[in-house]
């Protein structure tokens, strides 16, 4: 009876398309993602995602001066926004029972329902589309080779390519800054994650609250319901079913006095699994998503957008043999524009689809909200896998990837504290997200301004040419379609890292020199602006100590501290000049 009431249904729309009403049901029938209309032939309940029409999207970087600021103002408006518009639709799925998940992320809900559901939705005057909650897969990779434990006390190959060694004797390491990845899961008990995981105090104390989501609550579709996931759904605490994603957060944050494989081993993570062994959906990367952007605990509450990452990275993608259309692109798109509003950087991995010009196809990767990373070699070749741009799936040929970084026979941590060998872009995106850390680390006046961390990424990366033209994007020319603007390169993105300043000053930057800078013995302060002198000088270290201090008498234009006794690190100065105060930073070698 069900398949007699939808082929008479079809069949209406079909003879009443030369009518007025029949404009309106096809107006309805382009609502709909093909592909929803073809489960149910075979289906009488079919998962979908309704999105909204009175959606909030931030298009552009908010004037708001901190992290936390900008992240509140987005969580509040997005939030109120879904609450207001979804509200009719919400009561009419509960008085029916119906099974939904409401977003806020973007302002959609995910629905399980019958066809005639499906049908009375898509009529609502509210709603702009229906889209299918088809499967998503993570970006492939290659085994090179698997190992067990072993003593590796030099930093892997793409720690020194990126300097990113070099900045650590700057005593530049990630502290301070929290690293977000969704994958496949984490195996947050292994010994070169298990201190760096944001929940761990020590052995006796760790906490999964605002620190760990589980977006897996069912098989995904392409597995049969008798092939259960081995990690089980909803976890309460970590866990990594594929060992992809326990890689790539070693890449990011991972080591220990044996095993040196993480680009900014003191920062903390957290993390939200959005696969179920490879697989996940529209629903499960949006429900990480909204996690990131306000962390709340085990049990859905106390969203909280103070305790959100200050980087995602997001080593998957959706094809259009997955169900990636350009009826649902907007769908993500809207999603990595709020973030990134909010002041997350969000670090893509670009895609293996091969050396084709184009082949950055997979979203999120070629939207320009996102920052898209090619893999390269140890000696600097881009990987014959690494997808190239422009982008031309949606006709923009923007530029793609943004940068490349090494993603070739990495080696990083798996489950159970075992040690392989990688190779994907997945493990380049890695490496670049690790960046990001140390660069807020290095000066958290960047926090939350990813416009300016994604601009100086480019600005000093390592140029590369190409043999290989892409559209009006010449090989000899930088950037290109295959290496972007270059190989990452972490010291020099540090070394500008730490002149950025959003810091309001009584005297201009121009008023103060401070050489050298870093600084090994002594450090020397001129004053060049004319009937000013020099009183006060102040250091302080990161926590706001005061280490070193100096009261002048007189008049002085120049004055010289020395700071060999101090540890290596950064440093912040504060200067006292007729009444008028300056802050600026120093490194200590």
């Amino acid at each position: 009876m069900y398949q007699i009431f939808k082929s008479f249904w079809i069949l209406a729309v079909v003879v009443m398309f030369s009518t007025p009403a029949g404009a309106q049901q096809q107006q309805l029938s382009d609502k709909v993602d093909p592909t929803v209309w073809t489960h149910f032939d075979s289906k009488e309940k079919v998962e979908y995602i309704v999105l909204m029409k009175d959606r909030q999207v931030f298009n552009g970087p908010l004037t708001l001066k901190t992290k936390n600021e900008k992240a509140r103002h987005v969580y509040h408006t997005l939030k109120k926004k879904a609450d207001e518009s979804q509200k009719a639709i919400i009561m009419m799925l509960r008085s029916k029972n119906i099974t939904y998940q409401s977003f806020y992320i973007t302002n959609a809900i995910q629905v399980t329902s019958d066809f005639s559901t499906m049908v009375n939705i898509a009529s609502d005057p509210d709603v702009q589309r229906i889209i299918d909650n088809a499967p998503f897969k993570m970006v492939d990779y290659r085994v090179e080779r698997s190992e067990q434990k072993q003593r590796n006390a030099e930093p892997e190959w793409g720690i020194k390519n990126i300097k990113a060694d070099s900045v650590w004797q700057l005593g530049i390491k990630g502290n301070g800054v929290i690293i977000a990845g969704q994958d496949t899961g984490y195996d947050w008990d292994v010994s070169p994650l298990k201190a760096k995981y944001k929940g761990y105090v020590d052995s006796a104390t760790v906490t999964h609250d605002f620190n760990w989501h589980d977006a897996i609550k069912k098989n995904n579709p392409v597995f049969a319901d008798t092939v259960l996931n081995p990690c089980g759904y909803s976890l309460k605490s970590p866990c990594d079913d594929n060992n992809h994603g326990t890689h790539t957060m070693g890449s990011m944050v991972g080591g220990d006095e044996d095993n040196i494989i993480g680009v900014a081993p003191e920062a903390k993570w957290v993390a939200c699994r959005n696969m179920d062994r490879g697989w996940g959906q529209p629903s499960t990367y949006l429900e990480c998503f909204e996690w990131f952007l306000a962390p709340y605990d085990l049990d859905g509450q106390f969203a909280d957008p103070d305790k959100a990452p200050h980087v995602i990275n997001n080593s998957w993608y959706c094809s259009e043999q997955e169900g990636c259309n350009p009826s649902n692109f907007i769908l993500m798109d809207d999603v990595i524009k709020n973030l990134k509003a909010s002041g997350i950087v969000v670090v893509v991995s670009a895609g293996n689809s091969g050396n084709g010009c184009g082949s950055v196809t997979g979203p999120p990767a070629f939207f320009e909200s996102s920052f898209s990373v090619g893999a390269s070699d140890d000696v600097d070749n881009i990987a014959g896998f690494s997808s190239r741009g422009p982008v031309v799936i949606d006709s923009s040929f923007r530029l793609k990837p943004n940068v490349a970084a090494p993603g070739v026979n990495v080696r990083s941590v798996i489950a159970n504290g075992e040690y392989a060998n990688f190779s994907g872009t997945s493990m380049a995106g890695p490496h670049v997200a690790g960046l990001v850390a140390l660069m807020i680390s290095a000066n958290l006046d960047l926090a939350g301004n990813v416009e300016a961390i994604e601009d100086i990424i480019e600005a000093t990366a390592r140029p590369k040419n190409s043999d290989q033209d892409c559209g009006s994007f010449l090989g000899a020319v930088v950037p290109n379609a295959v290496f972007g603007y270059g190989i990452v390169d972490g010291l020099e993105a540090v070394k500008r890292a730490l002149d950025y300043t959003t810091d309001v000053k009584n005297v201009s930057p121009s008023d103060v020199r401070v050489f050298p800078n870093p600084a090994d013995d002594l450090l020397t302060f001129v004053l060049d602006g004319g009937g000013q002198f020099i009183s006060d000088i102040h250091l302080y270290d990161m926590n706001g100590k005061v280490v070193l201090s100096e009261n002048m008498e007189g008049n002085h234009l120049v004055s010289t501290l020395v700071v060999s006794s101090l540890q290596k690190g950064i440093y912040i100065y504060k200067i006292l000049a007729d009444g008028h105060t300056t802050y600026g930073r120093f490194v200590k070698l």
